[in-house]
Parts: C-alpha cells; structure tokens; sequence
C-alpha cells in the first residue's frame, strides 16, 4: 500500500509539472508581432495603446531593423505624409539631439541642417530625419519599455511545422525553441515574410511581368538606365580583356537577361548601411576579413581605367562626423546578384548569404583603402576613413542586420501596383501614405550583346504626388487567413514595392496594422470584415495621415 502511495504522489507531481509547463513555453496576448524591425516596434506600442495585451517575438536581438541598423539618412519622400507613431519617432530623434551631450564628435553648428530635398531637422515640427544607428535603437527600446511589453529575442519561427491553424485562422506560432505563442491575431513584421508564408498564405518572389498588372516598370528592364548606378561607358567584362574564352571577371553573370517587361525570379540588391567615420579618435581601420580575395574587386579597377572617380558619391553625413554609406556607382556595395535564394532559404542559408555579403563588402571597403593598384587619390582619402568604434559594438562595429530590400511579398486582399502609386487609380480603404520614388535596385550584372558588361533593374520613377496605402494590402485573402497581418512584405508587385518599402511607411502600416488587429478583436470578426469607418476614424485621432 506503502508504494502505491507513493507511485500515486510521484504520477500527480508529474501531471502538476506538465500543466505548468504552458506558463514557462506558452505565451498567450491579445495580439502577437513576429519581427523586431521598425515595423515590429510600432505596431506592438500601438497595440498596448489600444489596451491590447501584445508579446514582441523576434529572431532579432537589436530592435529596430534597419532604421537602427545603419539607414540613418531616412528615406523620408514627403515628410508631410509621415503621422502617428512614426513620427513621434522622429519627435523622439530630434529631442535627444538638442541635448549637448548627444554631440560628442561634432559641434552641433558643424553639422548644420542637411539632408535631402527637405532639412534634416524641422524645427518648427520638433523631428529629426537623420540620426545615429544607436540612438535610434535606444528610441525603439526606450518605447518598448514605457509600455511593459515583453520581448522575447533570438527566437526562430518554426517554419516547417510552427504555425498551427484552425481552418483559414492561426491559433498559435511555434519557435525552434519549443515556446509557442498563442493570440487572437498575429503581425508578420519580418522583412523576410517567414510566418506569412508559413502559415500557407499566397506571396510573390521576384519581378512580376508587365502585363500581370498593366504596368511599365516591372519586370526586365534591360536598356532603361536611371539614377548614376549603371556603366556609363564600356568596360570589357572577360579575364583576358576581348577574348570571351578566358572567362567572365567575378560578380558577371554569364545568363542572357531576358526581355524586356518579362518576369523573372531575380530580387534587388542587398548590402550593408555602413556606419562610417573619419574622426581618428573614433575610426577603427577597415578590417582585412578572413577570406578577403582581391580578385573580386577586378571589374571595380576597369571601372576606375574608364575614368570614374565618384566613389564617395553615398557617404551621406548623420551627427558626430559619421555616414550613412549606401550603394553608388557601376560597382560599389550592392552585392549584385548573390541574393536570389535568400527569402526562401534555410535559416542556415541565410546566415551563409549574409556572411558572403559581409566578406564582400568588408572585402571592397579593404581593397579601396590598401590596394596599389587603385588610384592613389581614391585609396589615400578612403584610408582616413573607417568604421565607428561607438556603433554596433558588439558586432565588431558591423551592421546587425543586412539591408533586405525585397524578399517575399504577399499577394493578398488587395495588391498595391505602380497604377496605385503613380495615381492612375483610385486606392481603396487608405490606412498610410507613402511618397517616395518608384526605387528599385539593380538586379543583375550581364554582358551585353555588344561584348561589354552592363547593370540592370535600376529604376527611378517619381509620383507626382504622394499616394494612398489600401488595407486590403496589409491582409490575406480571406479564404487563406483571417487574423494575419503583413505591414512589411505586404501584398505588392515588385516595382510599387519599390516606393512602398521605406522605414518611415513600414512604421505607418505597423501602427495601422496593430490599430486593425485591436479593432477585430473588440469585433470578434475576421481582419476582412472590419468596419473600415471606425478604423480610419481612430487612425485619424492617432496621427496617422491617411
């Protein structure tokens, strides 16, 4: 009797531990955001003010995305259409800059006002556009903590079998860890579109043709040459310069383009935002990465034979004597072409590609700085320069985050195209603006029929005003998902993505998208069914410029 006493005891122990297991690997909240971006970020505060329980659960350890990791020169279009939260970041920016010890490397008075089109501060509404990759995460941190909302950092979707649904809604999303997170509404704030795309939801990868949407610049756009990033005159591309039989040089692809408006598999280019300085009390020298192999750099030497010399074209100044480096030129940071399978790819895959990225980029700022044979006026000025020793500081003073430009795009309620940005249709049900240029990078690097190498997908085209966001854009079809939002890959074709996919707009459909989730649970209703009226009329009262 004795033992089976205590067989009954250690039986109910047992069962008491596995009912409280839920409380250490379950998570429940009113509304879970999947990604730490920008996006993320705003939509979990909004969702908290709308009195909403919220949990934040990342892959991330920095918050922020881009925006903190090294995008510093805001990509703003029309400042006017920037309201709500995303603003009040801005706000958030410009109060830390009036302190005098935000300026450490840089008399404030040094700096001025600079910026693009449109100063860098606007005093008169209290924002700052351009700013430091540290301050901006201590923004979004300082955010996350005023409103008590949990983080749960370094966890990896289970995209295999980490979604689980109930017919077309989403009841819970498990990580590689085994912590599974349970809420009434879920935001896919990734860059990457992983719990979107897991959760069975329809979504596009690469250029769309032109006839898919009635469109002019998606798809191939081989001759169109817009911005500078193009070679304006002809460089050989083989090893043995006019003998095909040698081989192409590194970074050329040997496949034919395609035609012209056709659709194709190929995404734009990704690279690294640098945080550059030359403050010598500041700069660490540019480092020689393992795995440097100067033979990649060839092709730039031909470019710097045909005379170009605009290498410094994208050191765009924040505060305290320190860039925000961005692609520019016919061969510069844009690692052209080495990104295909990246929004599909394996976790390990992606850290495969990113780390390639990396090499490279490291590589190329190395090869300006130290190689003999570029010229000596370009390697002289670029040895002054080097990375900031206060800027990501547990990463080697590198980027956190790899700057994804487009990976998967959702093909959803409603599909944002060039028609919708370029104002030849009426959109829909508007919960955001955006503004920006129709801006699409290159794509491919191939050799023209004429023999000589040439870039394509480069795009520059202006609205003429600025344009209106649909929420049928940030939703699946109802048949698909009903309690899934997409602020960040949401449903676009390529080229309107283009415009759409700035920092400042990505805030503006998290908070219209945290705002939506909050208004179908108070609705108990699917995110296709809302009451549009009631939405837009609280987007209104909370800033947002629809």
């Amino acid at each position: 009797m004795r033992y089976i006493t205590v067989f009954l005891s250690l039986l109910l122990l047992s069962c008491s531990s596995e009912t409280n297991r839920p409380s250490k690997f379950r998570h429940d909240a009113d509304i879970v955001v999947y990604g730490g971006t920008s996006a993320g970020v705003i939509a979990a505060v909004q969702a908290s003010r709308m009195f909403k329980s919220v949990i934040m659960v990342c892959p991330e350890k920095h918050l922020g995305g881009l925006s903190s990791g090294g995008l510093g020169w805001t990509d703003t279009g029309r400042k006017e259409v920037i309201g709500g939260l995303a603003r009040e970041f801005y706000h958030r920016i410009w109060i830390h800059y009036q302190k005098p010890e935000a300026w450490k490397w840089q008399k404030r008075s040094e700096y001025g006002n600079r910026g693009q089109g449109t100063p860098a501060v606007d005093g008169k509404e209290r924002t700052m556009w351009i700013f430091e990759p540290h301050v901006a995460e201590r923004v979004f941190e300082d955010l996350i903590t005023e409103h008590n909302i949990p983080v749960h950092r370094d966890e990896w979707l289970d995209r295999e079998h980490g979604v689980e649904k109930h017919g077309n809604r989403i009841i819970s999303i498990r990580m590689l860890s085994g912590k599974s997170y349970r809420g009434s509404m879920f935001i896919d704030a990734t860059y990457e579109g992983d719990l979107m795309a897991a959760a069975g939801i329809s979504y596009h990868v690469g250029r769309e043709a032109n006839s898919e949407y009635g469109e002019t610049w998606n798809g191939v756009q081989v001759g169109v040459l817009h911005h500078s990033h193009h070679f304006k005159k002809p460089v050989d591309p083989y090893i043995r310069p006019g003998d095909p039989s040698s081989g192409l040089l590194p970074r050329i692809s040997g496949d034919e383009p395609g035609k012209k408006g056709d659709a194709d598999h190929r995404v734009q280019a990704y690279c690294f935002r640098m945080c550059l300085t030359d403050h010598p009390d500041n700069r660490v020298p540019f480092p020689l990465p393992k795995g440097y192999d100067p033979k990649q750099y060839q092709l730039l030497l031909r470019v710097f034979d045909s005379g170009w010399r605009d290498v410094f074209g994208k050191f765009d100044p924040i505060p305290n004597r320190k860039t925000d480096t961005n692609n520019h030129g016919p061969f510069s940071t844009d690692n052209i072409g080495m990104n295909y399978d990246y929004p599909e790819a394996s976790y390990e895959r992606r850290r495969q590609i990113i780390k390639e990225h990396e090499i490279y980029q490291k590589g190329l700022m190395y090869f300006l700085a130290n190689d003999r044979r570029v010229p000596e006026d370009i390697r002289e000025k670029m040895s002054k320069w080097g990375l900031a020793k206060d800027e990501f500081t547990d990463n080697g003073n590198w980027p956190h985050q790899l700057y994804i430009r487009e990976a998967r795009r959702m093909t959803g309620h409603y599909v944002m195209t060039e028609n919708d940005v370029l104002d030849k249709r009426d959109v829909p049900q508007p919960v955001g603006m955006g503004s920006y240029t129709l801006d699409s990078h290159n794509v491919q690097r191939y050799v023209k029929p004429d023999g000589y190498v040439q870039n394509e997908g480069d795009i520059g085209v202006r609205p003429p005003k600025p344009y209106r966001i649909a929420y049928g854009s940030l939703i699946p079809k109802k048949n698909e998902c009903q309690n899934l939002f997409a602020p960040v890959c949401l449903s676009s074709s390529h080229i309107a993505f283009g415009s759409i996919r700035m920092e400042p707009v990505f805030m503006i459909l998290g908070q219209s998208s945290a705002t939506a989730a909050a208004h179908a649970v108070d609705q108990s209703c699917a995110v296709q069914d809302i009451d549009y009226s009631k939405l837009s009329e609280q987007l209104v009262r909370d800033g947002q410029r629809i």
